[in-house]
């Protein structure tokens, strides 16, 4: 019997769990998808490929191409566009489709939220008055924040941006970034205000909590709509749906 094939759509430490469940089954043949954002991805236990498919029509030919039997999307909570395909596809080609996305982080008693629709509404709730900012908003955003030079940015990405406002110090790294160790930066810092995006999950929850705990206010980039699919929060939760297609 030949394995079910199945494509994941990555780029998240969800989708590399995934890949960690499904490495070495016999009965699944799984490769993972990234979009080629991040210069040096995390290694992957599975085949993977890099790049986009050309749009909707695209990931639905290469699905019938491949035999894939269902589609596990597992992208950021912030690729809407990508997302939007993956249902599109799905669609055309009949390929069952599931969501595989942490959820969202919700305020707690202590926190000092702002929430906006993008970063550009989120350099206007800076404000004018020159502030020091904790910037993790990721490179592609961090253009918008050109146009407040004022403030002072304390930069953090996995990879080099193309450019980065005149006032502002860049950390490359990758997380997952502890509270303790969050508390630190920002007072060393002297960091002011947060912005990031509500990106759910623990990997980089810490920022949140050390916000908190120093009575930080926080600017948060608030998710995309997307549409409405059957949707799991855990690896073991799509591994389970994938196995009733086996």
């Amino acid at each position: 019997m030949h394995p079910i094939q199945i494509l994941i759509l990555g780029g998240t430490s969800e989708a590399a769990a995934l890949a960690r469940l499904l490495a070495g089954r016999t009965d699944i043949g799984a490769m993972i998808s990234l979009a080629g954002r991040t210069k040096n991805p995390a290694p992957l236990p599975i085949p993977h490929r890099i790049g986009g498919f050309g749009g909707p029509e695209g990931l639905a030919a290469f699905l019938a191409e491949n035999r894939v039997a269902a589609l596990v999307d597992a992208t950021h909570p912030f690729a809407d566009r990508m997302s939007a395909n993956a249902v599109a596809a799905a669609r055309m080609s009949g390929v069952p489709l599931l969501a595989l996305r942490r959820p969202a982080w919700q305020a707690q008693a202590g926190d000092r939220w702002t929430e906006v629709a993008d970063a550009e509404a989120a350099v206007a709730a800076l404000g004018a008055r020159p502030r020091r900012v904790f910037l993790t908003t990721g490179r592609l955003e961090l253009p918008a924040f050109l146009a407040a030079p004022q403030h002072f940015y304390l930069v953090r990405s996995v990879d080099a941006p193309e450019a980065l406002p005149p006032l502002s110090r860049l950390i490359l790294a990758r997380g997952p970034f502890a509270e303790d160790d969050e508390c630190a930066l920002m007072q060393a810092e002297g960091i002011e205000a947060v912005v990031t995006k509500n990106s759910g999950g623990t990997a980089t929850y810490g920022k949140i909590a050390a916000a908190r705990r120093l009575g930080l206010p926080v600017i948060l980039l608030r998710r995309p709509a997307v549409a409405e699919v059957e949707t799991v929060s855990t690896a073991e939760e799509a591994l389970a749906w994938i196995e009733r297609r086996v």
